[in-house]
């Protein structure tokens, strides 16, 4: 039986699974997105955002964001809001790549500037960030300080001389989340680990120099408040998470949780990757602190990464940071569990939000958001393909039905496999030179997986989120240099 016959059309680009589609369901299952999205949304997508609403202690709707796709448990894209006192924790709603975030760092760089050392900067980034598969860091630090270094996220790197504490204030909970305890966290996770801090990875994980044209400002006053006020002024994107560490905690967890949740807890879930916990239990609140640990490292991760490209620069422009005027706008997550506070039937309550593959996006007045943010919103960082470009959106009040959450970037509409089959990465390589975007990456084959073609049109979901009023459009950045795992 197709779900999508049984989907029911609320408004243009709001679309509601039933609560009493199947059995077991507490809640509907809403899915933000344009007719043209939800066409080509696999059912396995939707047959996924209608599990999660089985899950106990979830409350008013389970949601998937626009660029949503099919992932382990949770679909890529898929949002639950918990109870904390009668509700679970669920690694499959948070990933494995645990605090997978995006951070965006400015210039007063201009695109006529940069042009001519394009080249010379992509090799050098390449050279100093490590990518791909299986690559150390070039952090080298004992097993016992990387456990500091889990607890504290980029505070630990401030106080080595790795950034600033303007960088802190620019990032989500100011790089750190409270509760970490690596107490809770395996030895083999601590040894992969300590290995991988300032590191980018691979898959879509990705470094990007982009240019914002005066065409592709959508938002002006947004935009100025967010810092761009020089024609053609250029950026640095970043993509990537905690890597092996987060993955390993995520699987050490999952597994105890198949174990227990049965027989200890009496949880019968419809789909074993939703293996869950109550988040109270002994064993909810150990995977709870460990996680964090995991979203602390992938701060710290990106903070190291920040450090690098400050010094990229500094060498290829033979300045210094603050007078290539490099400081970064923002850094938020996209694949945790938090407390926050939102309003329930007309109540505000302490709930656990699960975003997967979904980001944070705070309204104007939030006193989560640094001073210079408050009025305007928070920033919010939607990573396209290499090919299509980027966005940066701004939360919005109206985005309070969602949780003040949205989409987190293009979304897949094939698999690796698929896109290895179907494209060469040398052709891509030399396509994207073509359009005057420089790429660099670790195999042709990672580069075949990560084709423009195998994501979403991220023009159409950048749309979905505008109408759906969960974020605000503000500007598009176009890819000119690019560096991939």
């Amino acid at each position: 039986m197709s779900i999508k016959k049984d989907i029911k059309k609320i408004s243009d680009v709001t679309w509601e699974v039933p609560k009493g589609y199947q059995d077991g369901m507490l809640v509907p299952a809403m899915v933000y997105a344009t007719e043209k999205l939800i066409d080509s949304m696999e059912e396995g997508v939707l047959r996924q955002i209608a599990n999660v609403a089985t899950l106990p202690g979830i409350l008013k709707k389970a949601i998937c964001m626009p660029d949503g796709h099919s992932g382990y448990g949770f679909p890529i894209g898929g949002v639950a809001v918990m109870d904390p006192e009668e509700g679970v924790i669920s690694p499959g709603g948070i990933g494995f790549d645990i605090n997978c975030g995006m951070r965006l760092v400015l210039t007063d760089l201009t695109y006529s500037q940069v042009k001519p050392k394009i080249n010379l900067l992509v090799n050098k980034l390449f050279n100093k960030i490590p990518a791909g598969l299986g690559r150390p860091g070039f952090i080298k630090i004992s097993q016992k300080e990387f456990r500091r270094l889990t607890e504290k996220g980029a505070r630990w790197c401030v106080e080595k001389g790795f950034g600033c504490e303007d960088d802190l204030l620019k990032t989500e909970e100011r790089g750190c989340f409270a509760d970490a305890d690596s107490a809770f966290v395996s030895k083999k996770a601590i040894e992969r680990g300590c290995k991988q801090v300032g590191t980018l990875g691979s898959g879509n994980h990705y470094l990007e120099i982009q240019v914002i044209k005066p065409e592709n400002i959508i938002d002006k006053n947004l935009a100025e408040k967010f810092g761009f006020t020089v024609p053609n002024q250029v950026a640095v994107m970043f993509h990537c998470g905690s890597r092996g560490f987060g993955h390993q905690i995520g699987t050490d967890y999952l597994q105890s949780f198949l174990k227990v949740m049965e027989p200890k807890y009496g949880l019968k879930i419809r789909d074993r990757e939703l293996a869950s916990a109550p988040f109270r239990s002994k064993d909810g609140q150990s995977y709870y602190k460990a996680m964090r640990c995991a979203v602390n490292m992938a701060f710290a991760n990106r903070q190291i990464i920040l450090h690098k490209i400050r010094e990229v620069f500094s060498e290829v422009f033979k300045a210094s940071p603050e007078k290539l005027g490099i400081r970064q706008l923002y850094d938020v997550s996209h694949n945790t569990a938090k407390i926050e506070v939102h309003e329930i039937d007309g109540k505000e309550r302490k709930v656990l939000v699960h975003r997967k593959g979904a980001t944070r996006a705070f309204p104007p007045g939030s006193f989560d958001l640094p001073p210079l943010y408050r009025d305007c919103g928070q920033p919010v960082i939607i990573g396209g393909s290499m090919e299509t470009g980027s966005y940066l959106l701004a939360g919005s009040k109206s985005g309070a039905d969602a949780f003040f959450t949205t989409a987190h970037g293009s979304g897949r509409v094939m698999s690796r496999k698929k896109a290895r089959g179907l494209f060469q990465g040398r052709d891509i390589q030399k396509k994207l030179l073509k359009k005057g975007i420089l790429v660099s990456a670790a195999s042709y084959p990672a580069l075949a997986e990560e084709a423009g073609a195998a994501y979403k049109d991220i023009d159409e979901v950048v749309k979905a989120t505008k109408l759906a009023g969960i974020s605000k459009p503000v500007l598009k950045l176009i890819p000119v240099g690019n560096i991939k795992g």
